[in-house]
């Protein structure tokens, strides 16, 4: 049977909602439930909460930026709120949570407002003016002299991050605060504007204590070496992105053997190409091959002849950083590479922290472009929160390259803001005033 006006256009299963209960009441109830989720996580004190997403894995934090995503929001209207608070989280890299309480705080005033008998396009103009008045405002609140912020002053730094990192890990800020300045001062270029937030790396080892952990100016990955030779100084590195073994054909053949010395001839010739290659690797300098895939035995037998130190690296996100760090060129395939595309570490070593054995790459002397945070905790969920507190501290550091003026805290500033919105609400007329008072009543 077909059905009549907007059933006739729309498959089966449909849902149609319209009218003010049906349609916008209902979006505004899914907005305030989801911003009542996370708003108890909400500063400093805020509780943490326990997610358990569609992979069976626990996640335990205050982070509204890691709830929403792992909440799996499917209502249309809350899962505006989930992208508002994602694109606040890719921008500033902090203030998820209070996006979205601030969004659902909105949308309970716009509610009040729409039983009134407003209409919602006349406080969205009211909202509008009241956003516009907010940013004249803030320049004003501005604190003078904090636009001339020097980003490589670490006491400056440290003062200024700790906010951001208390409300992730209230009490661990003074422990966690140096750390991050020191790895992103490190990294910083000669424009701090172009600082990039992912050359400041998080490595989480379980064991010890926060105490423990430390910053490494280089890299740290967590894995062995692959042979035997565990510590280089002072060395050229020569990167393979296809890995170090025999390249395999591109076509398919047959190779026909009619007597065992044919087979051993066969086989030193392989034997031979692999130990040509290896040996041409030794020749140009390098004293270290990171690979990128697999290491055969045969390679690895004469990387171990010609004294080569071996990492296995299988990340490609992982190598791309090494390369970063020790300034290589990865290769495609094993090669002899040219001097202009070899690296440089001041040292590599297999270091054993907290049990488990990490390959330490440091870059200190000849100057590098990665940092490692090494982050030391009891569970992998306190490691976790701890590396979302680090990454909170890192993007506070890329605003303060990007703009480093700073308004009071501790509430001063919304206290202030709320306090003159409501002086230029009364001066409007109308209609617009009711919204202008609802937006102030908010902060």
């Amino acid at each position: 049977m077909v059905g009549y006006g907007i059933q006739s256009m729309l498959k089966d299963g449909h849902k149609h909602l319209s009218g003010l209960d049906e349609a916008v009441l209902k979006n505004i109830g899914a907005g305030r439930e989801l911003s009542a989720i996370t708003r108890t996580s909400l500063g400093p004190n805020g509780m943490n909460k326990m997610v358990i997403n569609h992979l069976d894995k626990l996640f335990i934090t205050n982070d509204a930026a890691t709830i929403v995503n792992e909440l799996e929001v499917q209502h249309p209207a809350a899962k505006l709120l989930v992208l508002a608070a994602r694109a606040q989280q890719e921008e500033i890299g902090d203030g998820a949570n209070l996006t979205i309480s601030f969004a659902g705080e909105l949308l309970e005033k716009a509610e009040e407002l729409i039983r009134m008998g407003l209409h919602p396009s006349e406080i969205i103009i009211g909202y509008t003016k009241a956003i516009n008045k907010t940013l004249e405002i803030l320049d004003d609140l501005v604190e003078k002299g904090s636009e001339n912020m020097d980003v490589r002053n670490r006491e400056e730094v440290v003062l200024r991050m700790k906010s951001a990192v208390a409300s992730k890990q209230f009490g661990q800020e003074d422990v966690l605060c140096p750390l991050v300045a020191d790895a992103c001062i490190q990294v910083c270029p000669k424009n701090p504007a172009n600082f990039n937030v992912d050359n400041v790396r998080v490595a989480k080892l379980v064991g010890g204590g926060l105490h423990n952990s430390s910053v490494v100016r280089g890299m740290v990955l967590k894995n062995d070496a692959v042979g035997s030779i565990k510590k280089v100084e002072k060395v050229k590195v020569a990167v393979f992105a296809g890995g170090v073994d025999t390249s395999a054909t591109e076509t398919k053949g047959t190779v026909l053997i009619h007597s065992a010395e044919q087979l051993e001839n066969y086989a030193k010739t392989e034997e031979a190409k692999v130990e040509e290659l290896i040996k041409s690797v030794a020749d140009s300098g390098a004293k270290v091959i990171v690979s990128g895939a697999a290491v055969g035995d045969m390679a690895l037998h004469f990387c171990e002849r010609y004294k080569l130190m071996v990492l296995k690296v299988s990340s490609k996100f992982e190598l791309r950083r090494f390369c970063r760090t020790t300034g290589a060129i990865a290769l495609l395939k094993l090669s002899r590479p040219n001097v202009d595309e070899l690296g440089y570490a001041d040292s590599v070593s297999v270091e054993e922290i907290g049990g488990a054995r990490v390959t330490v790459v440091k870059n200190e002397e000849g100057g590098n472009s990665v940092a490692t945070v090494v982050l030391r905790g009891s569970t992998d969920s306190i490691l976790d929160d701890l590396e979302r507190a680090v990454d909170d501290g890192v993007n506070t550091y890329k605003s303060m390259c990007r703009d480093s003026r700073i308004i009071p805290g501790a509430a001063a500033t919304e206290i202030e803001l709320a306090k003159r919105l409501k002086e230029f609400s009364l001066k409007e007329t109308g209609i617009m005033q009711v919204g202008s008072v609802c937006y102030c009543k908010i902060w």
